[in-house]
């Protein structure tokens, strides 16, 4: 167990927090989504109560080492003023410039100060100036940024997974280290999840491929009672056991692990779903994420997909037999969408399953709800409000789910 920020002296002093602000940004640099600066009030709050003075940290965007000004961090500082109704100061340019670290140090308790883009320095991607893998260059860059306060606290969930300066290597320059309000509330529930889990324990799986989750599947059919594959990573189960699934999305040289992983789910007598029926078109417009109007847009009898035609969703009976269970389970961990969700004709089957995994949870299931397809689609469905948790990082939630540690949780102390 982690340290958390209720477990370490903060009052008076001047601590340094990890946030993520990646936070999307329009032609006009004025930002269009600030879920995830809302993420990190508990902790910023909890820390101006204790009188600390506060050093934001965080990245936006893959300047790759640069400064890139259409990539500062600047608009981040007006918007959380703005929201915590005091002013949050910012310098420009470079966040381990000498102007910056006099921010810092002049810094009076209940301040604030945002630094500027971590990425602007390569060495915080564990890189020299040149752009070459270099741990000394990105010590060196940890070590300059943990001079500028006295306590670290990990509230990033989304770069956790990440080898970092700012997440992991800051950790043995400063005097004390925690986890913060929001990664602790990851770590709990995603750690609930996958090692106490209420039981039935049923994961619902989407996405495009079986390669990027075949760590998850591997790791998860030794924990769930019950795994739902859907979007196109299902094809490439169906197609490994015979069925044709015309011009669908396959990974052809996957088959033989999709069928060893389907061996692995009988020998551990783990309930494996995969659709058992699609909604198929001969024609998307992807780019516009469209239907041609001219497309032919129907739904198959049972699981297999006729020559000329794609799957694009799961069909009537696909969440018929999904939902019942879905609406039997206790724990429900889900990441990826389980069709083109973002086109509104291929959208419903995703949306179903959303909604019933909101029911669920209304009747006392635990939900946890990770990857930003899997957000977006709970959002569209109008649930979100009635999940239990909804992660903020989407490839530390994959490689949590992975099994595998996160080195900026990893290099947090522990408990005493």
């Amino acid at each position: 167990m982690k340290k958390t920020l209720a477990d370490i002296d903060v009052k008076g002093k001047k601590v340094l927090v990890r946030v993520d602000y990646n936070v999307p940004l329009d032609a006009n640099l004025k930002i269009t989504n600030d879920k995830r600066i809302m993420a990190t009030l508990p902790t910023i709050e909890y820390l101006l109560k204790k009188n600390a003075a506060i050093i934001l940290m965080s990245h936006l965007g893959r300047p790759k080492g640069k400064v890139v000004p259409e990539m500062s961090l600047k608009p981040v500082a007006v918007r959380l003023g703005e929201v915590l109704g005091k002013p949050v100061k910012f310098v420009g340019g470079d966040c381990i410039s000498a102007e910056s670290k006099k921010a810092a140090k002049d810094l009076k308790p209940g301040q604030i100060l945002l630094l500027e883009n971590l990425r602007f320095h390569s060495e915080e991607e564990g890189k020299n100036a040149a752009g070459e893998k270099d741990k000394s260059s990105m010590d060196a860059f940890a070590k300059d940024l943990a001079s500028m306060g006295e306590v670290f606290v990990q509230d990033a969930f989304g770069t956790v997974h990440r080898s970092h300066a700012s997440t992991a290597g800051i950790v043995k320059y400063t005097k004390d280290a925690a986890a913060g309000f929001l990664v602790e509330k990851e770590l709990k529930f995603l750690g609930e999840a996958l090692e106490k889990p209420v039981r039935p324990f049923l994961a619902i799986l989407g996405g495009a491929k079986v390669s990027d989750k075949i760590n998850v599947i591997e790791n998860l059919l030794g924990k769930v009672d019950s795994i739902i594959i859907g979007g196109a990573m299902a094809y490439t189960f169906l197609k490994a056991q015979g069925v044709s699934t015309g011009t669908s999305l396959v990974e052809d040289d996957k088959l033989d692990l999709a069928l060893d992983l389907l061996k692995k789910a009988k020998e551990r007598k783990v309930n494996f779903l995969l659709p058992v029926d699609h909604v198929i078109t001969n024609k998307v417009d992807f780019a516009s994420k469209s239907v041609p109007s001219d497309a032919v847009v129907e739904t198959t009898i049972d699981e297999a997909i006729r020559d000329g035609f794609m799957g694009v969703d799961i069909g009537i009976k696909s969440i018929e037999k999904f939902a019942e269970v879905v609406k039997s389970a206790k724990t429900i961990v889900w990441n990826g969408p389980l069709g083109i969700f973002e086109i509104d004709e291929f959208s419903k089957g995703t949306v179903e399953i959303a909604k019933m995994v909101a029911d669920a949870t209304d009747e006392g299931a635990i939900s946890v709800v990770g990857g930003g397809d899997s957000v977006s689609a709970v959002k569209k469905a109008g649930v979100d409000k009635r999940i239990s948790h909804i992660s903020t990082g989407g490839g530390a939630s994959l490689e949590f789910l992975e099994g595998k540690d996160l080195p900026g949780i990893a290099a947090l102390p522990d408990k005493k």
